[in-house]
């Protein structure tokens, strides 16, 4: 009788365990959330562990702090449609920095951008301007932490009228690092990189005139609508390729078309778009000249005037940097050269122009033959 009744004693203990296990497996899938809310659990972690980390830092940006950025007394040099420029002096090492702020209402979110994000602040090139930080804010503000270059913008240089932007070695310098800084996001890296916003006012110069591409791939870190918004200010200016019609088709191709205009932009000095209704580009004036053969009219008078000095560009560079540039602005994108065929034209050019200088026969100039693209 007392096994009987020891046995029932364990049985129904086994039973009250069981019931509670069962209980607790009825509880748990009874609350298992849907795969909906996983992944929204999922994303929601990854945005928090990446604002808590404030600040990423990249080469040459590792020891930089949120409070660096931050404290940082800066001015205002320039301004988007989706973000603001600020040169800020970095109080605890006296460096100088390019913030620049992207507006919450035109970036992505933050956990969409941190893969292009990642990518974009290892890529390094003495003809790129290269993200030492990126930092992610509590109401979802962006900055992200350049070197400062110190002299001017392209553009500036081209229409403020300094007497260097008529030197042949500084044209030349100049054309063929822009044509090697985008050959390397073409070409040089494991993903390609469109720059997707090439104009002469996103090519910085320091005080030796060395070009630096900014803003490349700028288009990823936006919403649609304000990528959409970038393009549209590129058309107004005159660098947008004629097939484009929404920022997400913007290609290799397209950027050849920019760097054409840029081109045209270093020849004339002119605006890429001009005229008293800003209706007249450079492409299409180019190619209006060459039949009429007023091509000479449309070239600075100053690349004009110092041909015939040592060391300078002559009319047989101007008609051959004019051909490569109509190539580049092609309307049909197939018939446009690709970016190693125009550093290796840009490098014969200088040669050329450089046996030119030391005596190359006066009757070579006058046998140049200009094609429309």
């Amino acid at each position: 009788m007392e096994k009987r009744h020891e046995f029932k004693l364990i049985l129904g203990s086994i039973s009250a365990f069981l019931l509670l296990v069962l209980f607790l497996i009825a509880y748990i899938l009874r609350w298992k959330p849907s795969r909906e809310e996983s992944i929204e659990v999922r994303n929601s972690k990854h945005v928090e562990e990446f604002e808590a980390e404030d600040l990423i830092g990249f080469p040459g940006g590792e020891d930089l702090t949120v409070h660096d950025i931050l404290d940082a007394p800066g001015e205002v040099v320039g301004k988007s449609s989706y973000g603001t420029l600020y040169q800020a002096s970095l109080q605890r090492s006296g460096s100088v920095v390019l913030l620049q702020f992207l507006r919450p209402s035109c970036a992505g979110r933050a956990n969409d951008v941190l893969p292009t994000i990642r990518m974009m602040g290892f890529i390094r090139h003495s003809n790129l301007v290269p993200l030492q930080a990126f930092y992610v804010g509590p109401r979802g503000e962006k900055l992200l932490v350049h070197p400062f270059v110190s002299r001017s913008t392209l553009s500036q240089f081209l229409h403020d009228g300094t007497g260097e932007s008529h030197r042949w070695t500084v044209i030349h310098n100049i054309s063929l690092c822009i044509a090697i800084g985008l050959d390397h996001l073409h070409n040089g890296l494991q993903k390609s990189i469109i720059h997707g916003n090439l104009k002469s006012k996103n090519i910085l110069l320091d005080s030796y005139y060395q070009p630096y591409l900014s803003d490349f791939g700028m288009h990823l870190l936006l919403k649609p609508s304000s990528a959409q918004e970038m393009l549209e200010d590129s058309a107004d200016q005159g660098y947008k390729a004629p097939e484009l019609t929404k920022m997400k088709d913007v290609s290799k191709e397209s950027d050849i078309y920019s760097f054409g205009v840029i081109v045209l932009e270093i020849l004339t000095g002119k605006e890429p778009t001009y005229g008293n209704s800003f209706d007249i580009n450079l492409p299409t004036s180019m190619r209006n000249a060459i039949p009429n053969h007023k091509v000479f009219e449309i070239f600075r008078p100053e690349l004009l005037n110092q041909s015939n000095h040592q060391n300078s560009i002559t009319k047989e560079g101007l008609l051959l940097y004019l051909q490569l540039a109509i190539d580049c602005c092609s309307s049909p994108p197939s018939l446009r050269p690709d970016i190693k065929q125009i550093v290796r034209k840009l490098e014969e050019i200088g040669q050329q122009i450089c046996g030119i200088n030391r005596g190359m026969a006066p009757h070579m100039v006058e046998t140049t033959d200009i094609t429309m693209g």
